[in-house]
């Protein structure tokens, strides 16, 4: 198990490196001088030429692209041109509402597919389990804009069930604190019900297949009981890993949602980077959503290694 994470450690290192030195480049070859973006077109040759060499642009490109890395490893991200805040301060005052969101939606889409795909297995090939498994890609099909701009219509501005005024930090109550991310969280959470219910779903017939579910029924064991107590916890494992990535690729897909419902999250903060030029700040951002990828990819695969040995077993041979 040791040299297994040992192993996944190193490798999900290399996949940081190489991402790091992708977006380097592809941020140093995008078109406009930052430091007449910073100053603007009237600017003076010589302001320009002096911001410029301070920013350090006028070095090699391998000598910026070690300075920003050593940088980075210090948890120093530069200082962004738009809102002049460090840009590690920024993302930390932006981190708990994509935090929230990424948490609450992966937990009410799983508990959701969890309970779907048990009554589509009970129902196998009768009608509600063709109605559940439409109607989940349905949902997962729509477009999450178009969710988003009906749902703040209707339960936002005609029934007032959710604030219309963004994001309300916990400190504020916490009650209120629901209400304002509820919506939002349970809009991401339908984009990934069809692909979780189906994974579920496949999970739990091949559970009810097995021979240790017949030995429950020849010893008289309740049915209700032998489903917790067996099915369930033998089917949770692939869905596991499954659930893992999905948190993963919420993390980094909540431009839309944060924008539509004015939550000061990450993906809000990207938008404005990449519509305000700040390229610091979209490097930060951009290296922060993909070390929290990589990371929560990491932990999903040692947590799925050590819940089930043969997965361990197999993987550390």
């Amino acid at each position: 198990m040791v040299r297994y994470a040992l192993r996944r450690i190193v490798s999900s290192l290399l996949v940081l490196f190489f991402v790091t030195l992708i977006t380097f480049i592809v941020i140093s070859v995008l078109p406009g001088d930052r430091a007449v973006l910073a100053l603007g077109i009237d600017a003076d040759a010589e302001t320009v030429e002096a911001l410029r060499e301070s920013m350090g642009l006028d070095r090699p490109f391998l000598e910026r692209y070690l300075g920003w890395l050593m940088s980075a490893l210090k948890m120093d991200l530069g200082r962004s041109e738009v809102y002049g805040e460090k840009v590690s301060s920024l993302i930390a005052s932006h981190l708990p509402v994509t935090f929230s969101l990424t948490i609450f939606s992966i937990l009410i889409a799983s508990i959701l597919s969890l309970v779907l795909g048990l009554i589509s297995e009970r129902r196998k090939g009768r009608a509600l389990d063709g109605i559940i498994r439409s109607t989940c890609i349905l949902i997962s099909a729509l477009p999450s804009f178009w969710v988003s701009l009906l749902a703040l219509v209707f339960f936002c501005g005609k029934l007032r069930w959710f604030p219309v005024n963004g994001y309300i930090s916990p400190s504020r109550g916490f009650f209120s604190f629901l209400r304002s991310i509820a919506l939002p969280s349970i809009i991401l959470a339908l984009g990934e019900l069809s692909l979780l219910t189906r994974m579920f779903r496949s999970s739990l017939i091949r559970s009810f297949s097995e021979d240790y579910m017949t030995q429950c029924e020849v010893k008289g064991l309740r049915r209700s009981r032998a489903i917790i107590h067996y099915a369930l916890r033998s089917a949770i494992i692939a869905p596991i890993t499954l659930i893992g990535n999905q948190a993963a690729k919420l993390f980094g897909g909540t431009v839309v949602v944060e924008t539509i419902f004015s939550l000061p999250g990450i993906g809000r903060l990207l938008l404005t980077a990449v519509e305000q030029h700040d390229t610091t700040l979209l490097q930060g951002i951009v290296l922060f959503i993909t070390t929290m990828v990589v990371l929560m990819n990491l932990l999903t695969d040692i947590f799925v290694a050590l819940s089930d040995p043969t997965i361990r077993k197999g993987r550390s041979e």
